[in-house]
């Protein structure tokens, strides 16, 4: 597409591209810190593929640097292949591969041998994992004279994740489920089929940045509700369903990814009694509810369901078991799971059965597999926490009481400057920016604690490295600098 040709929201100013960049500037030559911060927001997606840059002379002016520099800059990054220049299309945001949709954080993920991967927050499979899959294939032969389609999902899975629900103290029959293939897929149903282009979605801020990606490939626009370290604003959640009418909200009440923060019980019958007084969608995506570190595990965001015509819940075997199986549901009114089933068939006619016939069979197996799973993930988050207290004091965060990560504050908005370099070090993370809306979060880092304690160790190693080769000096805090730490 030739950049003339793009709409407005595809080309990028001076000004906006240094305040989405940050503090980019470290010792060493200035170039390269800069293509570093600038090749970090095309592959977070702050800056979007197919973006027409500023001119060389305009960004040099903005970002107060020589002409030389941004030249040389975006030399390095077309040679990279992560620019484009033709002649009268100005200079285009691509990838070495081509260009394409905005860039995701899975496709961002990289293999590289030696490097310490922490831009995804998933664990390996459990050892007992292939114990449900035996299981699974002596039951396949039950289903084998069938079709092998189920849009709404094989009735076993269904009625296990009913009864999933019901002993959570929301009572749950079988046809308000929809299995899906994996909770992408159901925030992605949940999405197109209540927000279409102009539409407004709240989101938390930060979120998952599938959601983001997913209201935004709609046509919608994101609105964002603070979330951080103390946790979700409700009154600012009700000022904004009364000024600007969303077509949806999608909430993450337990765990959040990436805070680790939860919703109370009171915190979530207020968000009920917001759903039903506003009469909006409200979505509370539970895939970490399993991974209750410490403390009671939270309560099922729909209560005792009887709001279930506006509270609507995801779920997943992703991240408690594998994510690997691609299973997830969603738990919403009747009505609405045939609705989200008949839209499902335009490209998904069903989630694989065996794979359905494994979760089926997890779900109904005793707690010892999670109960191991959180003891392993438990050792990691507090491995973690003192390797990041002995080797980057200067350092914020909170202790999560669940989930897979935790969440950082660098004390300088470099996030983008230091995941573009870490990899030189032997690790891989994605900037805080991944996680917000239009650029925030850049003094954030989401850092998981799901790899070996072997690989934990060498990430913290070399994200200390990379943190000393940015020149950032930044005084420990002292006792405020860590919470929760029980």
């Amino acid at each position: 597409m030739p950049a003339d040709d793009l709409p407005a929201d595809r080309r990028i100013s001076g000004l906006r591209l240094d305040a989405v960049l940050g503090a980019w500037q470290r010792p060493g030559p200035a170039y390269v810190a800069l293509a570093d911060a600038l090749r970090a927001a095309i592959l977070s997606g702050a800056v979007p593929l197919s973006t027409r840059l500023p001119s060389e002379r305009e960004l040099a002016d903005a970002s107060g640097v020589s002409r030389t520099t941004t030249t040389a800059t975006y030399g390095l990054l077309r040679d990279e292949g992560y620019l484009v220049s033709r002649r009268g299309s100005g200079t285009v945001t691509t990838l070495p591969s081509g260009p394409g949709a905005r860039v995701s954080m899975a496709e961002s993920v990289g293999h590289e041998p030696g490097v310490v991967d922490l831009a995804m927050a998933a664990p390996s499979a459990p050892s007992s994992l292939h114990g449900a899959y035996l299981a699974a294939l002596d039951a396949l032969p039950r289903h084998l004279s069938g079709t092998g389609y189920s849009p709404l999902g094989l009735p076993v899975l269904r009625e296990a994740v009913a009864r999933w629900y019901t002993a959570r103290g929301t009572p749950t029959n079988p046809d308000q489920v929809l299995v899906t293939t994996g909770a992408q897929q159901a925030i992605h149903l949940l999405v197109t089929a209540h927000a279409g282009p102009g539409d407004r979605v709240v989101v938390e801020h930060p979120t998952y940045p599938h959601a983001i990606d997913v209201v935004r490939a709609a046509g919608a626009r994101p609105v964002p509700v603070p979330s951080g370290g103390s946790g979700l604003d409700i009154d600012l959640l009700e000022s904004t369903l009364r000024q600007v009418s969303p077509r949806l909200v999608y909430l993450i009440p337990d765990h959040r990814n990436p805070t680790g923060t939860s919703l109370d019980d009171e915190e979530r019958a207020q968000v009920r009694a917001l759903a039903r007084r506003y009469r909006t969608a409200i979505v509370g995506d539970e895939v970490l509810t399993e991974l209750t570190l410490d403390g009671p595990a939270p309560s099922s965001s729909a209560g005792d369901g009887t709001a279930s015509a506006y509270v609507i819940s995801i779920g997943s075997a992703s991240k408690s078991y594998w994510g690997g199986l691609r299973v997830g549901w969603v738990r919403a009114h009747p009505d609405l799971v045939a609705r989200l089933a008949s839209t499902r068939a335009h490209t998904d006619i069903g989630t694989a059965v065996l794979e359905q016939l494994v979760v089926a069979e997890l779900l109904a197996q005793p707690t010892d597999l999670l109960d191991r799973r959180r003891t392993e993930l438990r050792a990691r988050r507090d491995l973690l926490v003192g390797l990041l207290l002995d080797q980057l004091p200067s350092w914020r965060f909170d202790v999560p009481a669940g989930g897979l990560s935790l969440w950082a504050d660098l004390g300088a908005p470099v996030s983008s400057a230091l995941a573009a370099i870490s990899t030189r070090h032997g690790v891989r993370v994605v900037p805080g920016t991944a996680f917000g809306v239009d650029g925030s979060f850049e003094r954030n880092l989401r850092l998981p604690f799901t790899t070996s304690p072997d690989d934990l160790r060498r990430a913290v190693a070399g994200l200390a490295a990379a943190w000393a080769g940015l020149g950032i000096t930044a005084p420990v805090t002292g006792p405020e600098r860590v919470h929760a730490l029980v």
